[in-house]
C-alpha cells in the first residue's frame, strides 16, 4: 500500500523560495520537486512575483493615509444588536437603538493634584531625616569608647582590673518626700 504524496504548502514554497528552509526541509521540498509538476510551477510563480517586487518602483502612499485610517473608529458606525448602531466620536462611545441610546464618555480624568500634598510630604521627609540625624548622633556620644591601642595603658575609671588598694565608695542615694499642702521639701527625717 502506498501513501498519496501531499503538495508543499504555500508558506513552505514561500520559505523555499527565500531561502528560509533548514537542510532537512530543503531537502525533502527538493526530492518532491523533482516528481511533481505542479509544485514546480508553484515555486516558478513565487520566484517571479519576488522578483517582480524587487523590481518594482517606489508606491506612492498619499499622505493624509495614516490620519484617514486612524480615524476610522471615530467615523465609521458599526450595527449593533437588535437593529442600533455604535458610533465612535473623538470624545466617547454612543449605542442608539430601539430602547434609546446611551454613552459612554471615553475621555481621560485628570487627577486633581492637591498643592499642599507635596508640601506635606517634604515636610515628613525632613522630619524622618532630622530625627534619624538626631538618633545616630545620640547613638554615637553614648557608645563607649574603642578598644585602646596595643601597648598602652588606659587611664581614667574603666581601667583595666582594680588593684588592690584602690577602693570604690558607694553611697545610698538620698530619698526626699514631698507632703502636699506644704510649700517646701523635706527629708525622711523632717528637716526642710
Amino acid at each position: 500500500m502506498s501513501i498519496p504524496e501531499s503538495h508543499l504548502a504555500q508558506e513552505a514554497i514561500a520559505a523555499l523560495v527565500d531561502g528560509e528552509l533548514t537542510a532537512g526541509p530543503a531537502g525533502r521540498a527538493a526530492r518532491h520537486l523533482a516528481g511533481c509538476l505542479q509544485c514546480r510551477m508553484a515555486v516558478q510563480a513565487q520566484r517571479e512575483a519576488k522578483a517582480a517586487l524587487h523590481d518594482s518602483a517606489e508606491v506612492a502612499v498619499p499622505g493624509d493615509l495614516m490620519s484617514r485610517l486612524c480615524a476610522i473608529p471615530f467615523t465609521t458606525d458599526v450595527a449593533g444588536p437588535g437593529g442600533g448602531t455604535l458610533s465612535a466620536g473623538p470624545g466617547g462611545l454612543t449605542v442608539t437603538g430601539a430602547t434609546g441610546s446611551w454613552s459612554v464618555d471615553l475621555t481621560p480624568r485628570r487627577r486633581e493634584h492637591h498643592a499642599h500634598s507635596a508640601r506635606w510630604l517634604r515636610r515628613g521627609l525632613t522630619g524622618t531625616l532630622v530625627g534619624l540625624g538626631v538618633g545616630v548622633t545620640a547613638l554615637a556620644l553614648n557608645l563607649p569608647p574603642g578598644e585602646a591601642a596595643p601597648g598602652r595603658v588606659p587611664t581614667g575609671p574603666v581601667a583595666g582590673p582594680s588593684a588592690p588598694e584602690r577602693h570604690t565608695e558607694v553611697v545610698p542615694p538620698v530619698i526626699r518626700t514631698v507632703t502636699v499642702g506644704t510649700s517646701g521639701l523635706r527629708d525622711r527625717d523632717g528637716t526642710p
